[in-house]
C-alpha cells in the first residue's frame, strides 16, 4: 500500500487503533485454533502503547529543556547588562575627571588672561 504524508496525521493513530483490533482478533482465532501455541503469542498488553507516557515525558523533556535555555540565555543577558553598566560606570568618572581638569584648566586660563589684561592696562 502506498500511504502519503496526509495520512500520518491523526488519521494515523485511527489507523493504528484498527491494526491493534485486527492482531487481537487474530490472537483471538489463534487461541482457538491452536491452544498449545498460545503461549508464543505477545500478550496484548505489550501491543497497545500506553498514551501519554511516552509523549508526556517527552514533552515535559522538552518543556524543561526550553525553560533551561531560556534561564540560561535570561542569565548571560543580566550579565551582560551588568558589564555594560559597570563600563559606562567608569567611563562617566573618567569624563568627569576629565571636565574638573579642564575647568581647573579654564580657571588658570583666565587669571592669567585677567593679569595680561591689568598689565596692558598699566602700560597704556
Amino acid at each position: 500500500m502506498n500511504h502519503s504524508s496526509q495520512d500520518t496525521g491523526s488519521g494515523g493513530i485511527y489507523e493504528d487503533g484498527k491494526l491493534y483490533v485486527v492482531d487481537s482478533i487474530n490472537d483471538l482465532n489463534k487461541l482457538s485454533l491452536y491452544p498449545a501455541g498460545s503461549q508464543h503469542l505477545f500478550p496484548l498488553e505489550e501491543k497497545i502503547p500506553v498514551l501519554g507516557t511516552n509523549s508526556g515525558s517527552g514533552s515535559r523533556s522538552l518543556y524543561f529543556v526550553g525553560l533551561l535555555i531560556m534561564l540560561i540565555v535570561s542569565l548571560v543577558l543580566v550579565s551582560f547588562v551588568i558589564f555594560l553598566i559597570i563600563q559606562t560606570g567608569n567611563k562617566m568618572d573618567d569624563v568627569s575627571r576629565r571636565l574638573t581638569a579642564e575647568g581647573k584648566d579654564i580657571d588658570d586660563l583666565k587669571k592669567i588672561n585677567n593679569m595680561i589684561v591689568k598689565r596692558l592696562n598699566q602700560l597704556d
